[in-house]
């Protein structure tokens, strides 16, 4: 039987819970960066969870980056040639991954592969009470655990998306020069000419930026916010790949706007 009462309630109490999530998300934000000095002077903590979210996220994302450059190759060299401009393949391919591709999907598969594991992990030790063990012993869990994994994202994210980007260019001239034969020197000269450095490269570092932190945010979050059994943990994990695809998505959108120059 169709309740408006029950609807309007309903909608009321997701949406406080929604607002009361953000709040504690944002006080979680200031509690890392509270004690992210402690962190850094703990250098070979950050440097492991680089090596953990950045090293071992390396494969998937240049396998990616090759395949998406591929594609790229594939269906750009089809589209210019309606125009008679295949020379103007090696602008397209670095333009679309430079501005867009390389930081979004970077993102994407950072958070669904190292995003996930942050998540389970904190969570597992948030179950296992190792987290209550800390602050017994008067070791602050946010300082020892969390700062360390959330800086490891933040500085390991810009990096994936830079290697991203250089795999797909790579993967668009293997499949435009060498298998279509596209003119090698018109690839290069014309993505040389047209990518500039500032709006280009260094809008994609930023947007790039702004998603680790987005994504490692999201992955500390659910993790250290996780409800302590096997359940809790599984759903805080499909919540960090869901959440940090739509909030990548959205920060696109947002980011995209502000750089937009018109013609």
């Amino acid at each position: 039987m169709f309740d408006p009462i029950s609807i309007i309630r309903q909608l009321g109490h997701a949406t406080v819970e929604r607002i009361w999530r953000l709040g504690f998300a944002t006080r979680f934000l200031w509690a890392v960066l509270m004690h992210s000095g402690s962190s850094f002077r703990r250098l070979p903590l950050t440097l492991r969870e680089i090596y953990f979210s950045g090293v071992l996220s390396l494969l998937i994302i240049m396998v990616s980056g090759l395949f998406v450059g591929l594609v790229l190759g594939l269906q750009g060299y089809e589209i210019l040639q309606r125009f008679g401009s295949t020379e103007a393949l090696g602008t397209l391919v670095a333009l679309s991954l430079t501005r867009e591709l390389g930081p979004v999907l970077a993102a994407i598969f950072f958070a669904s592969r190292a995003g996930s594991s942050v998540t389970a992990e904190i969570g597992l030790m948030k179950a296992t009470e190792q987290l209550k063990a800390m602050d017994m012993m008067a070791v602050n869990p946010i300082a020892r655990v969390v700062a360390p994994r959330f800086w490891g994202g933040v500085v390991s994210m810009p990096l994936l998306a830079a290697i991203f980007s250089a795999m797909g260019v790579l993967g668009g001239w293997l499949i435009g020069v060498i298998v279509i034969g596209v003119d090698d020197g018109s690839y290069w000269s014309q993505m040389q000419a047209s990518v500039d450095f500032r709006y280009d490269i260094w809008n994609g570092v930023v947007k790039s930026f702004v998603f680790g932190i987005a994504v490692s945010l999201i992955a500390v979050f659910e993790g250290y916010d996780s409800v302590p059994t096997a359940e809790g943990v599984s759903r805080a994990i499909t919540r960090t790949v869901v959440t940090s695809v739509l909030t990548v998505l959205a920060l696109d959108f947002v980011l995209t706007s502000f750089m937009f120059r018109g013609a």
